[in-house]
C-alpha cells in the first residue's frame, strides 16, 4: 500500500541504534532516573540515565539528564562531559548551554561559565535559565557569595522545607512569629547571612524541633556515670502495682472526665488483647463500650476500622474511618493520626475495587499529615490507575477504524491529520506493528524524525521479522546522518529477505552517501558527524577495545601489521563500522 512506501526521497535516510537501543526501553530508563532524581537518589538516577544512553545514545536528553544528576551528586567533571555532549547532539537545545555552564561555574571555571552562557544566549536570547545562570556566575566571579542554596528546592528554607514545615503543629508558633519569617526570608534572599540569623535562640530552637530535638532537654550532655561493682545476685523482688492517681481534690465535672477516660481506656486495650486473639465481633463490642463511655476519642473508632479491614468488611471500614477523621477533626486530635484514619479508609477503597476514591482519600491524607508510606501508596495507585484506564481503552476493531481513516488522510497528503489518528491507533491497539510502522511514516512527513525512529523501534520490537520496518528504520538513520546505523538496519532487513528492493536500494545510496558524501562536506559538517557518533554507546565501545586502537595506530605506523589485523572479519567490521560512522577518514 502506499503507506508502506518510503515516505520521503531515499538520498534521505536516519538515526537510531539497531536492535540493541529501543526508545521505549530507553524512555523508562529515564522516566526511572528522574523519579531517583526527584529523591536525590543521584546514584541511582545515574545509573538509570546511563542505561537510557547504553540503549539509545543519540537522545540528547539523556545526557543532560544524567549532567544534572551528576552535578547533584558533586562530580562537575563528568557533569561537564555529559553537558558537551548534550551539545553535540542537539546544538539548538538551550538547556545544554544551562548545563555546561553550570558544571564549570561548580568548576569555578568562571571565565568559561561565562562563555558558555553567552554562547546559549546568543541562540535562545529570551532564555530565563541562561539568564540566570549568567548572573550568578557573574556574581561569584565579582566575589558576591557562594550561591543560593537556601533557595534552592529542597535548600534550608526552600519550597519543600517551609511546606513541611506548614504541616507541622509544632512549627505554627514559629511560622506566625513575623520577626522569625522575617529572617528566614532574609536567609532565603542571602544565604550568607544564616551563620548570623542563627545566633538568635528561636531560630536555633526552631531548627532543633525539625531536626527531631526535644527543646526541654538539656543541650549538655549528662556526665557518664562511674561504673560500679556488680551487685551481689539476690532473689528479683515482685514489682509494685502502679500508683492510682489521687483525683479526690479534683472538682467533679473534672474527676468524672478522667473516670470516664480511664474506663474507656480499659475497654480499648480489652479490644486490642482481643483483636489479637482473633475473636474479632468481642473486640468491636469492647471498642463500642470505650466508644460509648468516651465518644470524643477517634482512637477506638480507629481501632474498630482496623478490626472491620481483617475481616474484609471494607464497607463497615470506610465508614468507621470516615467516623474518626470527623471526631479527631471535631475534637482537635493529631494530625498525624487523622491522616492515618485516611489512608486506612484509602485501603479499603482500593480493596473494594474503587482505585478513583482511593487515590482521593490519599490526598486527602496527605493534606492532613504527610506520609512518605502514604506518598508511596498514592503513586502505586496512580500508576495501577494508568494502567487499567490503557488497557481499558484497548479496541482491536476501534484501532483498525482509526488506522484506515489515518490511511485516507495519508493518501490526502494531510500529514497532521494523518499523525493524529494514527496515534489514536496506537492507544486502541499499541501492540500492532504495521500501525506503528504507517505513524512512523507520517511523521517522517512532518519531519519529526525522533518521534519516528522511536515509533518504529517500537514496531520492531513487537516484530523483529517486519522488514518494511528495517527498511524505514535504515531511511530515518540515514536522514540523521547515522550511516553506520542505517547501514546495520538495511543489512538487517536483507537477511531476512534477500531481495527485498527497499534495504537494497537504501543500502546502495547510503554507500554512496558514505564513499562520496563526505568528500562534499565542510569540516564543520564532518566534525558535526564525527561528535554525533562518538556519542554512541557501541561507537564507544569500538574505540575503546585497545586491539582497534593498536590496529589504527598500525595503519600510520606499521601498516603492514594494520592489513594483517584486517584480514581479521570481526576487526574489519569494526575499522568499517568507524570509518561509516566519520569517526575514522580514509585518504
Amino acid at each position: 500500500s502506499l503507506l508502506e512506501d518510503n515516505p520521503f526521497p531515499r538520498n534521505l535516510l536516519p538515526l537510531t541504534e539497531k536492535d540493541t537501543a529501543k526508545m521505549s526501553s530507553a524512555e523508562e530508563f529515564k522516566a526511572a532516573g528522574n523519579a531517583a532524581l526527584k529523591e536525590k537518589n543521584y546514584s541511582l538516577a545515574i545509573e538509570n540515565y546511563t542505561k537510557a544512553i547504553n540503549a539509545d545514545g543519540s537522545n540528547h536528553v539523556y545526557f543532560s539528564n544524567r549532567s544534572a544528576a551528576y552535578l547533584s551528586k558533586g562530580d562537575a567533571h563528568n557533569a561537564l562531559e555529559d553537558a558537551k555532549s548534550c551539545i553535540a547532539l542537539n546544538p539548538e537545545f538551550a538547556k545544554g548551554y544551562s548545563r555546561k555552564g553550570a558544571a564549570l561555574h561548580s568548576l569555578k571555571r568562571f571565565n568559561d561559565a561565562i562563555s558558555a552562557y553567552e554562547e546559549g544566549l546568543a541562540k535562545f536570547p529570551a532564555d530565563a535559565g541562561l539568564k540566570k545562570g549568567l548572573e550568578e556566575v557573574q556574581r561569584d566571579k565579582n566575589g558576591g557569595g557562594g550561591g543560593a542554596a537556601g533557595g534552592a528546592p529542597g535548600g534550608l528554607f526552600g519550597p519543600e522545607m517551609m511546606a513541611q514545615m506548614a504541616m507541622d503543629p509544632r512549627m505554627r508558633k514559629y511560622l506566625n512569629d513575623p520577626d522569625i519569617m522575617g529572617k528566614i526570608q532574609m536567609v532565603q534572599k542571602n544565604p550568607n547571612l544564616l551563620p548570623t540569623i542563627m545566633q538568635d535562640p528561636k531560630m536555633m530552637e526552631m531548627l532543633g524541633m525539625m531536626m527531631g530535638q526535644n527543646p526541654e532537654e538539656d543541650s549538655a550532655p549528662s556526665p557518664a556515670p562511674a561504673p560500679t561493682p556488680a551487685p551481689a545476685k539476690k532473689e528479683p523482688e515482685p514489682e509494685p502495682e502502679p500508683m492510682e492517681e489521687d483525683w479526690s481534690n479534683l472538682p467533679p465535672e473534672e474527676r468524672e472526665q478522667k473516670e470516664k477516660e480511664k474506663a474507656a481506656k480499659e475497654k480499648k486495650e480489652e479490644g486490642n488483647e482481643l483483636y489479637k486473639k482473633k475473636e474479632f465481633e468481642k473486640a468491636i463490642a469492647a471498642y463500642d463500650e470505650a466508644i460509648s463511655i468516651d465518644p470524643t476519642n477517634m482512637t477506638f473508632l480507629s481501632n474498630k476500622a482496623a478490626v472491620y479491614f481483617t475481616q474484609k468488611k471494607w464497607d463497615e471500614c470506610i465508614d468507621e474511618c470516615m467516623k474518626a477523621f470527623e471526631v479527631g477533626k471535631e475534637n482537635k486530635a493529631p494530625f498525624e493520626d487523622r491522616g492515618k484514619a485516611l489512608t486506612r479508609c484509602a485501603k479499603a477503597y482500593y480493596k473494594k475495587g474503587d482505585i478513583e476514591k482511593a487515590i482521593e482519600m490519599c490526598n486527602t491524607a496527605q493534606l492532613e499529615s504527610y506520609s512518605k508510606d502514604t506518598q508511596r501508596l498514592l503513586k502505586t495507585y496512580e500508576l495501577e490507575k494508568k494502567k487499567r484506564d490503557t488497557m481499558a481503552y484497548q479496541d482491536d476493531a476501534k484501532a483498525e477504524e482509526a488506522k484506515q481513516k489515518g490511511n485516507e488522510f495519508f493518501r490526502a497528503q494531510e500529514w497532521p491529520k494523518a499523525v493524529e489518528q494514527y496515534e489514536e491507533a496506537v492507544k486502541r491497539a499499541p501492540k500492532n506493528a504495521a500501525i506503528r510502522n504507517n505513524l512512523s511514516a507520517a511523521l517522517c512527513k512532518i519531519m519529526d524524525f525522533n518521534g519516528a525512529k522511536r515509533e518504529v523501534e517500537k514496531a520492531l520490537e513487537l516484530d523483529p521479522k517486519y522488514v518494511k520496518a528495517w527498511a524505514r528504520k535504515g531511511d530515518i538513520e540515514s536522514v540523521m546522518k547515522e550511516f553506520h546505523k542505517a547501514t546495520d538496519s538495511y543489512k538487517k532487513g536483507l537477511e531476512l529477505e534477500p531481495d527485498n528492493p527497499a534495504c537494497k536500494e537504501g543500502l546502495r545510496k547510503v554507500t554512496q552517501q558514505i564513499n562520496y558524501g563526505r568528500q562534499n562536506m565542510t569540516k564543520e559538517q564532518k566534525e558535526e558527524q564525527a561528535a554525533r557518533a562518538m556519542a554512541d554507546p557501541e561507537i564507544q565501545a569500538i574505540l575503546q577495545d585497545p586491539v582497534v586502537q593498536q590496529t589504527l595506530r598500525d595503519f600510520g605506523e606499521n601498516p603492514t601489521a594494520a592489513q594483517q589485523a584486517m584480514n581479521d572479519p570481526v576487526m574489519r567490521a569494526k575499522i568499517e563500522k568507524l570509518v561509516v560512522a566519520g569517526v575514522v577518514e580514509t585518504r
